[in-house]
Parts: C-alpha cells; sequence; structure tokens
C-alpha cells in the first residue's frame, strides 16, 4: 500500500507566523488569522483539509459498498463541516457532520441509510478520527 506525505512550512510565532502546505506538489498558504477568520481567505487550514479528506474518503467508500451491493451509482456529492472548538489546553477538532448526496437508479432510501452508515464506519479517514463526534445525513436524489 502506498505511503502519501505532506509537508507544511512555518515561520513566526503562532499569531503573527505564517506557513505553507505542500500537497501533491501544490502550495497553500496558512497563518492563524486565516485559521479563524470567517469567511475563509484565500488560503487554507489544517481543518479544511481534514473535511476535504473526510469527504474524499467516505464518498469513495460509500461508492464501493453500494457497487458491491450491485447498486448502480451514478453521482455521490459529500460535503464535511469541522468545527474547532476551544478546549482546555488550546483548540481541538470537537464535531463533524457529513452530509452526502446520492443519485442512484436502483438505490431505495433506507438502502442508502443503512450503507451510508457501514461506509462511514468503514471509511480509513472516519476510522482515524472516530473520537471526534460526527453526524451523518444521507439523502438520495431521485428526478
Amino acid at each position: 500500500m502506498p505511503t502519501r506525505t505532506a509537508k507544511a512550512d512555518w515561520q513566526g510565532s503562532m499569531q503573527e507566523g505564517s506557513g505553507t502546505l505542500i500537497v501533491a506538489g501544490a502550495s497553500h498558504p496558512y497563518s492563524f488569522k486565516t485559521r479563524m477568520d470567517e469567511p475563509v481567505q484565500q488560503s487554507t487550514n489544517p481543518e479544511e483539509l481534514i473535511a476535504a479528506a473526510q469527504a474524499a474518503c467516505y464518498s469513495m467508500a460509500l461508492s464501493a459498498r453500494l457497487s458491491l451491493q450491485g447498486i448502480t451509482v451514478e453521482h455521490i456529492e459529500t460535503t464535511c463541516k469541522v468545527t474547532l472548538s476551544l478546549s482546555g489546553l488550546g483548540l481541538k477538532i470537537s464535531h463533524l457532520v457529513i452530509n452526502t448526496q446520492v443519485k442512484a437508479p436502483n438505490l431505495t432510501n433506507e438502502q442508502l441509510q443503512q450503507h451510508a452508515l457501514i461506509a462511514k464506519d468503514n471509511c480509513p479517514v472516519s476510522n482515524a478520527l472516530v473520537a471526534v463526534p460526527s453526524d451523518l445525513h444521507a439523502k438520495l436524489i431521485t428526478d
């Protein structure tokens, strides 16, 4: 199995400093200020990368699960929201919300709900984040 690598360069104090995340050869600036800004600026932050990893991994896990059951998947769209909160020692990731929408012509809502939970339990990123409380919302798209 492959090993993946990302790199972070940081300069300065946490409050005034800034850094660059390098993922798959692409550079993304980050800083404490942009980490706390609403709306998010033209940079990234660790929580956004975790949300992206969760959304991507979950979509693949759900697709695999449905395909193994003989269900034809046309489209899966997943978003993940990661909440950062203050804790006794600083910041912590306190909650995840996974929202997924699935378009599959031979899938019922009952099947989707069952397979959505199983996919979450078997997604490698979900497993890595098992200590963080999470909510999963799955919606069947029909048209």
